[in-house]
């Protein structure tokens, strides 16, 4: 089995648009497809993925609401898992996690860089603590986006100091923690609650760090992501089996910490 934490899909009428723009500000990044959900689940299949968590990005207060209704329309799939997202300028975040929560939704995406906030501003709080309440995992881009190198807005050291708003809800710091700042990661993230997914990984970060960092931490908080359609699994899988771990840990990363995450 794997299941994949870490997917992007959009709208059809979206995805044309958008896939060519984001490729392009990340340095002409071809994608392993066109964006489409009908071209995800079949990227799946050939990458052997079982269940895939798809990640949507409100990137403006006035997108939320159709972001997340694309994310509840994919309730009830039997491969995918979407999450929601919410916009910290948008006056109804908050109702809106409760509206997400009521539909099913499990968790929301937020992206310091694409939606321009830092990850430790006390404007934040309120959201964070709403999500806590709510029992919803979040996932946050963590570190550099080549996209928007400068500032970043969601280092290791700004989002150890929001941890404790969430309580017990689950937190995941994706790229390993944070993208391209590595030893901040082993420094200020390892060893504590927070969960590292490994998206966009393969053939950038350098296997010591990777290993080192898996080892430092707790191999039950690590989750397979490969960010497609940005990578692709079974390179992020290379990447994981090449680290030589044993196989309960490399199970453990590749489906076991997701399935019980996500109450599979």
């Amino acid at each position: 089995m794997l299941i994949d934490f870490h997917v992007h899909a959009f709208p059809d009428k979206v995805a044309e648009k958008a896939i060519p723009v984001l490729s392009q500000c990340s340095g002409g990044v071809v994608p392993s497809y066109d964006g489409k959900i009908d071209s995800l689940k079949s990227h799946m299949r050939k990458n052997g993925v079982d269940y895939a968590v798809v990640l949507n990005i409100a990137t403006n207060p006035h997108q939320q609401k159709k972001v997340n209704d694309f994310a509840i329309s994919l309730l009830g799939d039997e491969m995918l898992i979407p999450f929601g997202s919410v916009h910290p300028d948008s006056i109804d975040a908050i109702s809106e996690l409760e509206r997400l929560a009521a539909a099913g939704i499990k968790g929301i995406k937020l992206h310091p860089d694409y939606q321009n906030f830092y990850v430790d501003e006390a404007r934040m709080l309120p959201i964070y603590r709403k999500i806590a309440e709510l029992g919803m995992i979040t996932v946050f881009h963590a570190g550099t986006d080549i996209g928007y190198p400068k500032p970043v807005h969601c280092t290791p050291q700004r989002l150890l100091k929001i941890l404790d708003s969430f309580g017990n809800a689950p937190v995941i710091a994706a790229h390993f923690g944070g993208y391209m700042l590595w030893e901040d990661v082993m420094q200020f993230l390892c060893g504590t609650q927070v969960y590292f997914d490994t998206a966009f990984s393969y053939g950038k970060i350098p296997p010591d760090f990777a290993k080192k960092i898996i080892l430092s931490h707790d191999a039950k908080r690590i989750l397979l992501g490969s960010d497609m359609p940005w990578s692709t699994p079974t390179d992020e899988v290379r990447l994981i089996r090449s680290l030589q771990l044993n196989e309960t840990v490399t199970n453990a990363i590749l489906f076991n910490n997701a399935k019980r995450l996500l109450s599979i």
